[in-house]
């Protein structure tokens, strides 16, 4: 969704994203030559409803002097990996809303459908390009909206999670070689392959930090032991899929904590495991925690939202 700002717009992106009964806003800035910096991190307690809460941080936090995003909760859109189509460019979405007829729940005559290419570099010789389909149902995606709307604050993008960790992980790539990051929280796990800065692949599951951190010695094993295998076979089939893919490393961002996670799974896999660190890569001197990673995986999808490539709209 577009919509025309103030003369006055601040550079780079503001993300306002709901979590657990708070509202987070980080504001991103990108200049060439230099690394990202994150001017503004913080989080408010929605009292009322979201709606007030925006309200009141409009006026507080000048909010229409930015351009801002939001992203879709984990149940209100759809990722699914196919061959691009052998059709028109011009045409592509339409085929490919009606490839996802069946996969969906919701009528794709309506939906909202985008079209992430999925890039063929090194990929060997007859091997079908792919395409990532991003589709939500417009009831879904109008409601996400409308709380804005209702808040007076013009949002100029709608994104979804898969790509504000894309965008992060894109940062902490080695040259030429593929990145694999693991992202668990109390809700789940996200694991995103990317390489050239795009989205390769998403593998998705239910092992939380809850359960890693479960009062039970004997649970919290079976379920580490759980998410090795997944890591392992994910990584298997990464290596299946796109053998033209080096990866290099996995980094691993985990909120809350678990003790020597990065350490044990390093140990049960053939790519090295890295916790993730963003101090080598973004600058923060106005957000001081930052330099603590537990805040930054606390705050990873606020910043990754917020961290988009391209520029902001006139």
């Amino acid at each position: 969704m577009r919509s025309i700002f103030s003369a006055q717009r601040k550079l780079g992106w503001l993300a306002l994203l709901p979590q657990s009964g708070r509202l987070t806003l980080a504001h991103v800035v990108r200049s060439a030559g230099s690394r990202p910096e994150v001017k503004l991190l913080d989080s408010f307690a929605v009292e009322k409803s979201e709606v007030e809460a925006l309200q009141r941080l409009r006026v507080a936090r000048q909010l229409k002097s930015y351009a801002c995003t939001t992203l879709l909760g984990d149940a209100e859109y759809n990722v699914t990996q196919l061959d691009a189509p052998t059709v028109h460019v011009e045409e592509r979405k339409e085929a490919l809303r009606w490839a996802i007829k069946e996969m969906v729940s919701y009528p794709v005559e309506n939906a909202c459908i985008d079209v992430l290419d999925i890039p063929s570099i090194g990929m060997p010789p007859g091997r079908s390009a792919g395409v990532m389909v991003v589709s939500a149902a417009e009831k879904a995606v109008l409601a996400r909206v409308a709380v804005f709307e209702e808040a007076r604050i013009p949002l100029a993008v709608v994104d979804i999670p898969e790509l504000a960790q894309r965008n992060v992980a894109a940062l902490l790539e080695d040259e030429n070689r593929g990145l694999a990051f693991l992202r668990i929280d109390e809700g789940g796990m996200m694991l995103t392959l990317t390489f050239h800065g795009e989205l390769i692949a998403v593998r998705r599951g239910e092992t939380s930090t809850l359960q890693l951190n479960g009062s039970d010695a004997d649970q919290r094993s079976r379920v580490k032991e759980r998410l090795v295998l997944e890591l392992q076979r994910s990584l298997d089939n990464f290596d299946r899929q796109y053998s033209h893919i080096p990866i290099s490393k996995v980094v691993l961002a985990c909120y809350p904590d678990v003790e020597n996670l990065a350490v044990e799974l390093g140990e049960n896999t053939y790519v090295p495991v890295k916790a993730m660190d963003l101090s080598a890569v973004m600058s923060f001197p106005s957000v001081p925690e930052l330099k603590n990673p537990q805040f930054q995986a606390k705050n990873l999808l606020a910043i990754g939202a917020a961290l988009r490539f391209d520029e902001v709209p006139a």
